[in-house]
């Protein structure tokens, strides 16, 4: 299952239907009451109805724990509720995640205050939505019937504790195609667990990709609809689509390798592979086996990395690669061009390391150079400034750069000059002192300084413009908690790892979802500092320069390159895409 699969996911009737409409504001700060004790995660447990002589805040306590139950329609939470509200209430909507600790205040008789501090939210369709600075407040009404409290005015829609969340719901991915059709992209939806997962997962791939995501990507499950559930036989989900406007060839190609990708990532079905039909009837396209699995579509594996994509890094203007730190082929290699930091692309085909991008010092600015893997290196005309890291993604020979904080540049191989990317969002934001670019080439993560500091950003890239132009649309933060940012890397496709500091006032390495779910802070065993540069890849162990030398991630501990031996000095490490 996916690392992040302590995730949401809503039950397969709330995903359906639509939101409801009561949204969390701002409000003044409250003093927080302890919670009662919840029970082990690992330990499955259903709400218990209300107690004879609840008061008005054991009654709304109980409604809110009530959204942890697994029962269809949530039963105990409409025992919380008067009979009108009770006919009327929806469990179905947006799910919003809440703090541990969170206040209910009784203002007056029958009206309890909660207020909270809001994680984020889900939508109908599974989409996490991580919460900014604003936080939770609703105002329950309550009624006595009968001699006991009740609800009058609950929100349609789950209001649920964080760690009860991460408990009921998994973190699974949708996946869509790159613009160039090479990968895969992930798209993560949030469902409860359950034998009704794999159809819920299929529903929200046929659905389309998430609202932020969909200019970036394409989708060859357009219109296509289920013509049943999905049903397991022993290892293997059975698919049955109806409405596919598709003929045989490569649209179809990536409709089976979008279904196989997708569910073969439901380890609790343990499914090793998928039987996809159209209108009843198996379809092999490529003449794949009738049961496909991910090898089958291996060349749309989202994660997939150079076999020589080794780490690179440099040491005085030197371009070195990893474990040993033996000097890169040519003349980057022997210090000649006294680059600052740099980036290598692979062929798109056949995978090989083929250009280098760098940046090096000018007396009037930094230039940037670019030229083959072992070759010599040329500057590109008419560019000069102070220029972020190059960054490349794995489905186009090119580089992404920022000059002087607010430029986004983009350097295809060959080219005679970069060109400009269109961020609309940029100005009001601040400057940009990190942009990275996601394997697949369909996000970009970028560390802008801003008013409140160095905070951590995610866009996708657009490439539909008939015209050519590109742009990086809705930048938005990703980790609102992650201030001090310096440096941001891809894990894989779908998680990010960054440098930065939740308030413990002290630099660290963190890993978040690409929808902000799931900021973790990782171990800093091993190291002898504050790291200061960050790389990372798919199929990499991440690296860390501190204290002015370089540490690879192992296990829970960070080490030197090579057991036995010191520490290689070193800065701006990266990986080769």
């Amino acid at each position: 299952m996916n690392r992040r699969a302590v995730v949401p996911l809503l039950a397969v009737a709330v995903l359906g239907l639509t939101s409801c409409s009561i949204v969390p504001t701002s409000s003044p700060t409250v003093q927080i009451t302890q919670a009662p004790e919840r029970p082990s995660a690992n330990v499955i447990t259903e709400p218990l109805s209300p107690i004879t002589g609840a008061t008005p805040e054991e009654i709304v306590r109980g409604f809110i724990d009530a959204s942890a139950s697994t029962v269809r329609g949530h039963p105990v939470a409409v025992e919380h509720l008067t009979p009108d509200a009770a006919a009327s209430w929806s469990d179905a909507g947006k799910i919003w995640i809440i703090s541990r600790d969170y206040a209910t205040v009784a203002s007056e008789a029958g009206t309890v205050a909660v207020s909270a501090n809001l994680v984020g939210t889900i939508d109908e369709r599974g989409v996490f939505a991580v919460a900014g600075a604003e936080s939770f407040t609703r105002q329950f009404s309550l009624v006595q019937i009968d001699g006991e409290w009740r609800i009058t005015n609950p929100p349609d829609g789950l209001i649920m504790l964080q760690l009860d969340f991460e408990r009921l719901y998994d973190t699974l991915d949708a996946y869509f195609l790159d613009p160039t059709g090479q990968r895969l992209v992930p798209d993560p939806r949030h469902l409860i667990s359950g034998e009704a997962q794999p159809t819920a997962l299929v529903e929200r791939l046929l659905e389309g990709p998430s609202a932020a995501l969909a200019p970036g990507v394409r989708n060859p499950l357009a219109g296509a609809q289920l013509a049943r559930t999905v049903t397991i036989e022993g290892q293997t989900a059975v698919v049955d689509l109806v409405d596919v406007d598709v003929e045989p060839g490569p649209a179809l190609a990536e409709l089976c390798a979008q279904i196989t990708w997708t569910l073969e990532q439901l380890d609790d079905f343990r499914i090793t592979s998928v039987t996809i039909s159209i209108e009843g009837e198996v379809v092999r396209p490529d003449d794949v086996p009738r049961q496909q699995t991910t090898d089958d579509w291996a060349q749309f594996d989202p994660d997939a990395a150079p076999v020589d994509a080794v780490g690179h890094y440099l040491d005085n203007g030197v371009l070195r690669t990893l474990p040993e730190g033996a000097p890169a082929p040519g003349q980057v290699g022997d210090g000649g061009y006294g680059l600052t930091s740099a980036a290598v692309a692979a062929d798109t085909r056949t995978r090989e390391l083929t250009v280098v991008f760098g940046v090096r010092p000018d007396p009037a600015g930094a230039r940037l150079w670019a030229g083959p893997y072992g070759g010599d290196l040329s500057p590109l005309p008419h560019v000069g400034g102070a220029f972020t890291p190059p960054t490349v993604a794995a489905t186009g020979t090119e580089a992404w750069t920022v000059r002087d904080g607010t430029e986004i540049l983009r350097v295809p191989a060959g080219a005679p000059a970069a060109q400009g990317v269109v961020a609309p969002d940029l100005p009001n934001l601040g400057r940009v002192q990190v942009l990275e670019l996601s394997p697949d080439g369909v996000r970009a993560a970028v560390v802008i300084a801003g008013a409140e500091g160095s905070r951590l950003y995610l866009g996708t890239v657009v490439r539909s413009d008939p015209a050519g132009i590109v742009e990086v649309r809705g930048l938005r933060e990703v980790a609102p908690s992650l201030g001090r940012v310096v440096d941001v890397a891809w894990r894989t496709a779908g998680e990010l790892w960054a440098l930065g500091d939740t308030g413990e006032g002290r630099i660290g390495p963190y890993s978040v979802g690409v929808d902000g779910w799931g900021l973790l802070r990782e171990r800093t065993n091993g190291l002898p500092g504050e790291p200061t540069s960050l790389a990372a890849a798919p199929g990499r162990q991440p690296l860390v320069v501190a204290n002015g030398f370089l540490w690879q991630r192992s296990g829970v501990s960070w080490v030197t390159l090579i057991r036995g031996r010191g520490p290689l000095p070193g800065s701006a490490p990266f990986f080769p895409l």
